[in-house]
């Protein structure tokens, strides 16, 4: 696979969640990619334990916020074709899509992941 260049805008996944943002720093294992924007939503809960709400602790996940820089192994990183979006409109259509998602499976993950999501958003979307 090629090398991607520092400035280069890509697509990472990192944890569980989706972003869009630009690689500042090529390292050996990793690129240091400055979010942009969300594509997808962290998943909520215990990241050994996907999906179970029974767990020792349930983690509140939040998404990586605007400008801030995460080592995201090579592997997971592609180029991206298109508009980067506005943040604040990103992560609100994810956080959004995640909701609609989870109200979707009648499940004690699904509940925790959905009063998780409202008390993010209360810190999210102050203003």
């Amino acid at each position: 696979m090629e090398e991607l260049q520092a400035g280069t805008i890509v697509t990472g996944i990192y944890k569980t969640g989706k972003y869009i943002g630009e690689i500042t720093e090529v390292r050996p294992q990793h690129y240091l990619v400055r979010v942009l924007a969300v594509a997808k939503h962290p998943m909520q809960g215990d990241l050994h334990h996907p999906k179970e709400a029974d767990v020792g602790f349930f983690h509140e996940r939040r998404a990586l916020s605007f400008r801030e820089q995460a080592n995201i192994p090579k592997q997971m990183v592609k180029p991206f074709d298109g508009e980067v979006p506005d943040y604040q409109q990103s992560l609100q259509e994810s956080v959004q899509k995640m909701r609609d998602e989870l109200k979707e499976q009648a499940s004690p993950w699904a509940e925790k992941s959905l009063q998780i999501i409202k008390s993010l958003e209360k810190d999210y979307f102050k203003g």
